[in-house]
C-alpha cells in the first residue's frame, strides 16, 4: 500500500474497532471516526454509550453523522489500496485446498501468511501489512496461519488461551488462572509445549524403534517362510526321488515276478509238448503195426501168413507212461518272495532316509546337564552332570519342591520354550530306563504316571528287552536291534518329540501333534539298581555332529 501511504498515514483509515479500513465512516460528538456498523453494534451490546477511543461517556445515544469529506478520502484510499492488492495478488499465491485462506480477501482468496490471535483473523501478505506497520497492531500476536482461530480463545472469558494448567491438563486464559484455576500449577504454553514436544520426540523415537522391530520381525518371518519353502522344496524333491525309486522297484519286482511265473509256465508247457509229441509218435507206430496185423489176419495165403507171423505176433516195445504226469506248476511263495525282496529294498531306502533325517536333527544338538536340585535322593550324579545311576543308599537332601520324592528321576538344568533341540543318551549295558522330555509343571511328588496328559513324553525299557512308548495309551515297540545310544529330538512349534536309534539310524518312535505351552526339560530315570544288574549309568552325550 505504498501509494496510499504517500497521501496519508495508513492507520488514519483503520477503524479502531474492526481494525480494518473504514466502511461508511461516521463521527461521534467527541470527534472520533468509526465504521457505522461497528460503533452501532458496540453501543448495542454495551451498558453505556462510551467512545472506544477517548472513553467519553454520553448520557444518551449520540446521533451519528456521515463525515462526507472523510468518506471520500477513505473511498480514494480504498481504491488505491485495491489497485495495489490487485497488482500484488498476481505475485501472491492463491489459496489451494488444504491451505489457510485470507479472511479479508473478497473474490479470489489468497493464501494466508499469518494468523492474528487478537483479531482472530488470517491475513495474506497484503492485508497483513497494517499489523507490521501500525503501532497499535504491532502488539498483536501473530502465528503461522491456522484454521479455527475461535478455538484458540477461551470460550468462557473470550481471552486468548496463553497458559496451560498442569493440574487439569488444559489450556487456559489469564482470567482462568484467577477464577477457575486459582492455586493450580499454571505455566506458559511455550514451556508446556517444549516439555510435551520433548515427550513427543521420545514417543516418536519409541514408535520408530517399534516400527523398526516390527520391520525386522517381518524380515525374520519372511526369511522363515523362505527357509520353510526351501525345506518344503527339498523334502518334495527327496520324496519324489524316493517314491520314484520305490515305484521303479515295485515295477521291476512286478516285471520279475511276471517273468518268473511266465518262464515257469513256459517250461511246463514245453515239457507237456515234448510228452505229447512222444506219445503221438508211439501212437503212429502202434497204428502202423495194427494195420499190418489186421492185413495179415485177413490173408488166406498160408505160406505168407506163417512167414510173416513171427515178426508181427509180438506187441511193440514202448515207453511205460504209467508214472509219467505233468502236474500244474506251483507258484506258492513266488509273490511272497517278490514282496519280501521289495520289503528289503524299502527297508534300505528307509534307512537312507532316517540317516539323512538324523543328520539334520543332530544339527540342533544342545549341551544338557543334570540338575541335582531335582534328583531323587537315591540317585548318584557325576561331577560333570552327565551321568546318573541308582544307588540303594538314600542321601539326606532337602525336600525342595523341585525334587522327585518317589520316582528315581532327575531333570536337566536346561529348559526350552521354543525352537528345536536334540541330545543323545547312552543306554548300553542297561536293563531298565526311561527318559524323554517333561513340562515344567509336572508333579514330582508321590507316584507318577508317565504320559503326555501328565506332561511327560518318554519311552522306556523293562526286563532288558521290552520297549514301550508311554503315550496316553502305551505303545509296544518292536525293534530289530537293541539301541546302544538313543537320540531325542524336539520341535517345540511343530509339537514333535522323536526318538532315534543312533547307531542303527532307525526311528524308534515319534509323539506328534503335541501342544507345548510351557518350558520343557530333559527327563531321565536310570531305573533301579536291581542288585547290580542295572548299575550302568545313563550317560548324556550332546556334542555337535
Amino acid at each position: 500500500m505504498s501509494a496510499a501511504n504517500s497521501l496519508m498515514s495508513e492507520d488514519q483509515f483503520l477503524c479502531s474497532i474492526c481494525l480494518d479500513v473504514f466502511t461508511d465512516p461516521v463521527t461521534t460528538p467527541c470527534g472520533h471516526n468509526f465504521c457505522k456498523h461497528c460503533i452501532t453494534e458496540h453501543w448495542n451490546i454495551s451498558d453505556q454509550y462510551l467512545c472506544p477511543m477517548c472513553k467519553k461517556v454520553f448520557k444518551t445515544k449520540p446521533e451519528l453523522y456521515v463525515n462526507t469529506l472523510f468518506s471520500e478520502m477513505v473511498a480514494q484510499f480504498r481504491q488505491l489500496a485495491q489497485q495495489e492488492v490487485s497488482s500484488s495478488s498476481s505475485e501472491q499465491q492463491v489459496s489451494k485446498p488444504g491451505e489457510v485462506p485470507c479472511d479479508v480477501c473478497t473474490g479470489t482468496k489468497l493464501k494466508a501468511l499469518k494468523s492474528c490471535l487478537v483479531c482472530l483473523v488470517s491475513y495474506c501478505e497484503t492485508h497483513l501489512e497494517p499489523h507490521l506497520t501500525v503501532s497499535g497492531l504491532k502488539r498483536h500476536q501473530l502465528i503461522d496461519p491456522v484454521e479455527n482461530l475461535e478455538g484458540r480463545m477461551c470460550m468462557k472469558h473470550d481471552k486468548p488461551l496463553e497458559l496451560f494448567c498442569k493440574i487439569d491438563q488444559t489450556c487456559v486464559c489469564m482470567l482462568c488462572t484467577v477464577l477457575d484455576h486459582k492455586a493450580h500449577d499454571v505455566v506458559p504454553l511455550r514451556e508446556e509445549y517444549d516439555g510435551k514436544k520433548a515427550e513427543l520426540r521420545k514417543t516418536e523415537a519409541e514408535i520408530q524403534q517399534m516400527i523398526q522391530k516390527r520391520r525386522l520381525k517381518i524380515e525374520e518371518i519372511k526369511q522363515s517362510v523362505r527357509l520353510s519353502k526351501e525345506n518344503a522344496d527339498r523334502e518334495i524333491a527327496e520324496g519324489v526321488q524316493v517314491f520314484t525309486s520305490l515305484k521303479e522297484s515295485v515295477e521291476r519286482g512286478l516285471d520279475e515276478l511276471i517273468k518268473t511265473i511266465e518262464e515257469k509256465q513256459k517250461t511246463t508247457e514245453q515239457q507237456t509238448e515234448d510228452f505229447i509229441k512222444e506219445l503221438e509218435q508211439e501212437i503212429s507206430e502202434l497204428m502202423k503195426k495194427s494195420t499190418e496185423v489186421e492185413q495179415l489176419s485177413r490173408s488166406e495165403d498160408h505160406l505168407h501168413f506163417l512167414q510173416s507171423f513171427s515178426p508181427l505176433k509180438d506187441v511193440p516195445t514202448t515207453k511205460d507212461w504209467t508214472e509219467v504226469s505233468v502236474p500244474p506248476a506251483s507258484y506258492e511263495g513266488t509273490v511272497v518272495r517278490a514282496v519280501a525282496q521289495l520289503e528289503e529294498t524299502l527297508s534300505e531306502e528307509m534307512k537312507k532316509l532316517i540317516e539323512a533325517e538324523l543328520k539334520r536333527v543332530q544339527q540342533y544338538a544342545v549341551d544338557v546337564s543334570l540338575d541335582p536340585d531335582t534328583a531323587h535322593p537315591k540317585l548318584i550324579l557325576s561331577d560333570d552332570g552327565k551321568e546318573v545311576n541308582h544307588s540303594d543308599v538314600r542321601k539326606t537332601l532337602p525336600d525342595n519342591p523341585e525334587r522327585f520324592s518317589s520316582c528315581v528321576s532327575v531333570l536337566g538344568k536346561q529348559s526350552f520354550s521354543s525352537g528345536r533341540f536334540y541330545f543323545e543318551v547312552q543306554v548300553k549295558g542297561k536293563t531298565e530306563w526311561d527318559f524323554g522330555v517333561a513340562r515344567e509343571s509336572i508333579s514330582r511328588k508321590g507316584k507318577i504316571a508317565l504320559g503326555p496328559k501328565n506332561g511327560y513324553w518318554t519311552i522306556w525299557l523293562r526286563n532288558g528287552n521290552e520297549y514301550r512308548a508311554l503315550n496316553d495309551l502305551v505303545v509296544g515297540l518292536f525293534l530289530k536291534s537293541q539301541p546302544q545310544k538313543v537320540g531325542v529330538f524336539v520341535d517345540y512349534e511343530e509339537g514333535l518329540v522323536s526318538f532315534y536309534d543312533v547307531e542303527a539310524a532307525a526311528l524308534i518312535y515319534s509323539f506328534t501333534g503335541c501342544s507345548f505351552t510351557e518350558k520343557l526339560f530333559p527327563y531321565f530315570n536310570p531305573g533301579l539298581n536291581d542288585d547290580g544288574k542295572n548299575s550302568t549309568p545313563l550317560i548324556i552325550s550332546c556334542q555337535s555332529h
